[in-house]
């Protein structure tokens, strides 16, 4: 094996002109403008953060949690930057898959390749998941009855059942224990026992969820103009109600659900990074609809910026609302704004309907945004031979990838029947905290000489030295722990093994960019996102790492052998 062939560039021109003659013989429809792509972004970052995760965030960190989404901006602003030079210097579809082809090499852009597919995928699944909690609480809150067990995962009606169990078995009664937990945990408990069996198992699976996919799937299948109509409506809706909570909902803050402010102090803030870096993603969807905007180059940038300044406003203003309206210990619901407005909080059905309504529409958005991004990254990966040729044909009439779109829809529809909210977001943001980092790497590699958007250059030479001393001293003063790496019995010794990795990697850009004179915020990019990847726990790499040992065995089987480069270098 030639592995020099791994590390094969594919040439910004040549990536040009195949995007260029893939889009005139397709006729891919370029109709999308500024306001399209502000508008995508935003109903991809504002949707499943502020109507699910944003309560399990505040759950951890307490009022803190508004300055974890301060914090995961700025990092996500770093990348941002750097996605908008590579969007403006290869204005091409494939998302930062295409950038790392010509930026770090094949290899790599499989690993970003397949880890986008992850973060779609699996993204998506979260998404309809959560949509599918708003739309039965929609449901009960009008008396119509939906069964629990045809609207949750298996994994998480077992955990009720394990909980409730039990303290039956000890002799307290139903309504008693009904008392003592969760109404979520109640829910799980009765759908577990009520549900019908088949090989005395319990049949549990999430249906709503499964049909907004289709549903999805069908919209984005028929073209790129009905998607953006659907979700420009969609993003002023869901503007209009958010607003409307943060209104309505500063009238009934309790200024002691403050103090403390940050009750588990950092580590909890940090606890949340998941569930709050999930809600940021959504910009890089973005950047696959590059072969679809009028003006790919100035457009794509104001799109990503627009977006997640908007985003970010929002983001801080709703978690501090909801940590003053209740306690931050019973935000880790499914549903946290209908909480917030229902009988546990300010009480006021008409908010907490208006919410649950407007949550089934703006997850919509959410998903209709990454449905849309994941087949055009398998439309690119298809054209580059890394994927079956049917991955890039598009449809004769509709003009989009048609196969990858079915198989998008089937990849999502079938897991999320089965699968659990928090493992999931868990999964995602590790798989696009990785695809952000190579992107800042690759910005410092590549030549941007072409660029419409420049990334103005800050010398890093003397500046980052300091920046990593600050970031080690306030890792190692917050666990120190850590300056016993030899401590093998202590319980989060394999999260320790995970610090001292990036520690290594803090030690390598230092060097770097103090030989090359890097430029500072691709630097900080790759910094902070790093940094936030260690946070998300052993088990959450271990999971990354099976997928991506299942994404080289493809690549070594098939794409490596059948890659459009490889047969015309040869």
């Amino acid at each position: 094996m030639d592995f020099s062939q791994l590390l094969r560039k594919k040439p910004i021109d040549k990536i040009m002109v195949d995007s260029d003659h893939e889009s005139h013989s397709s006729g891919m429809t370029r109709s999308l403008t500024v306001l399209d792509l502000t508008s995508f972004g935003i109903a991809a970052i504002i949707g499943a953060g502020i109507f699910s995760t944003i309560g399990t965030a505040a759950s951890h960190g307490g009022p803190a949690v508004s300055f974890l989404f301060i914090f995961t901006a700025i990092a996500c602003g770093f990348s941002a930057l750097c996605y908008a030079q590579f969007a403006s210097t290869i204005p091409v579809s494939g998302s930062a898959y295409t950038y790392a082809y010509a930026s770090t090499g094949e290899l790599v852009a499989w690993i970003i390749g397949w880890n986008l597919v992850m973060e779609y995928a699996i993204g998506n699944i979260a998404v309809a998941i959560s949509w599918s909690d708003y739309f039965t609480a929609f449901l009960h809150q009008y008396h119509i009855p939906f069964p629990n067990y045809l609207s949750m995962d298996f994994l998480t009606a077992k955990r009720g059942f394990e909980a409730v169990s039990p303290l039956l078995a000890q002799g307290s009664t139903l309504e008693a224990v009904a008392q003592q937990q969760t109404h979520y945990v109640m829910d799980a408990y009765n759908a577990y026992v009520m549900a019908p069996r088949a090989f005395n198992i319990p049949v549990v699976m999430d249906i709503p969820a499964l049909m907004i996919n289709v549903l999805c799937t069908w919209i984005v299948y028929i073209g790129i103009r009905e998607s953006k109509k659907i979700a420009n409506a969609m993003v002023l809706l869901k503007i209009i109600v958010v607003l409307t909570v943060i209104v309505v909902g500063s009238f009934y803050i309790h200024p002691t659900n403050w103090v403390p402010f940050a009750p588990n102090g950092i580590s909890g803030v940090l606890k949340g990074v998941s569930g709050v870096f999930f809600a940021y993603i959504g910009f890089d969807a973005i950047s696959t609809t590059a072969e679809e905007c009028k003006n790919p180059r100035r457009d794509l940038p104001l799109g990503m910026f627009f977006s997640l300044l908007i985003s970010t406003v929002l983001y801080v203003l709703i978690s501090l609302v909801l940590t003053g309206m209740v306690p931050f210990t019973s935000l880790n619901v499914g549903d946290p704004l209908a909480y917030v407005f229902g009988p546990q909080g300010a009480n006021l059905p008409w908010v907490s309907s208006l919410v649950a309504g407007s949550a089934i529409v703006a997850l919509f958005s959410v998903l209709l945004v990454f449905q849309l991004g994941q087949p055009r990254i398998w439309m690119v990966m298809g054209r580059d031979g890394l994927l079956p040729k049917i991955f890039g044909e598009l449809h004769p009439q509709y003009k989009t990838p048609w196969f990858a779109t079915i198989v998008t829809g089937f990849v999502v529809g079938i897991p999320c029947l089965f699968m659990n909210l928090t493992e999931v977001t868990d999964l995602t943001s590790i798989g696009t905290l990785f695809a952000f980092l190579i992107v800042c790497i690759g910005t410092l590699l590549v030549d941007n000489t072409n660029a419409r958007f420049k990334i103005w250059y800050i010398n890093s030479q003397w500046i980052f030295p300091v920046i990593a001393g600050g970031i080690l001293y306030f890792m190692l003063a917050s666990r120190p722990e850590l300056l016993n790496p030899f401590n093998f019995e202590h319980e989060n010794f394999a999260n320790h093994m995970i610090a001292y990795f990036y520690i290594i990697f803090l030690i390598f850009l230092v060097v770097w960019s103090f030989r090359k004179k890097l430029s500072l915020i691709p630097v900080l990019g790759a910094t902070t996102c790093s940094y936030l990847m260690t946070e998300l726990g052993y088990v959450n790499w271990i999971r990354f790492g099976a997928w991506l040992l299942v994404g080289l065995a493809i690549y070594f089987l098939y794409g490596m052998k059948r890659s459009a480069l490889r047969t015309k270098l040869t």
